[in-house]
């Protein structure tokens, strides 16, 4: 019976243990094998209109290589008392083919933004593209890379 209540002990150590190292990991982003996804081909197309006062998205971080995992922030702006459509948002990872990672974001997605504390993503460079409307139907569409070091 002592055997047991030690194993037993033994086992909530390492469960406890392999818990907090799991905690410090963070959500993943973009995965290696999409990483090793080929670039896509010819030029990335980027959505704009005339006068129209559509919304921005801005990258806030810093174009200086960071370690992952790391803080992904976007702010969104609208103009003329129109709000930002968070179900218009679409992210998409530009590789060939594209990957959507509008899913994995929901969850971080605010009316003024995005804010993933812990996006894990590979080493190296990642160009995201983010496409938005406003409640009154016009379009915003940002690419952005993110450097990642080793």
């Amino acid at each position: 019976m002592r055997r047991f209540w030690i194993f037993l002990g033994c086992t909530i150590v390492v469960a406890a243990f392999l818990a907090a190292g799991e905690s410090k990991a963070g959500t993943v982003l973009i995965s290696a094998d999409e990483a090793k996804l080929p670039p896509p081909k010819g030029a990335v197309g980027v959505a704009t209109r005339g006068i129209t006062r559509g919304p921005k998205v801005a990258f806030v971080g810093t174009a200086d290589a960071t370690q992952s995992p790391m803080r992904l922030q976007l702010k969104f702006e609208s103009f003329g008392g129109a709000k930002i459509d968070t179900d218009s948002l679409k992210v998409t990872y530009m590789k060939s083919p594209s990957v959507d990672l509008t899913p994995r974001l929901k969850p971080f997605v605010k009316p003024d933004g995005i804010d993933m504390p812990d996006a894990e993503l590979p080493a190296g460079d990642h160009v995201i593209r983010v496409d938005v409307k406003d409640s009154e139907g016009r379009a915003a569409t940002t690419s952005f890379t993110l450097k990642v070091a080793p």
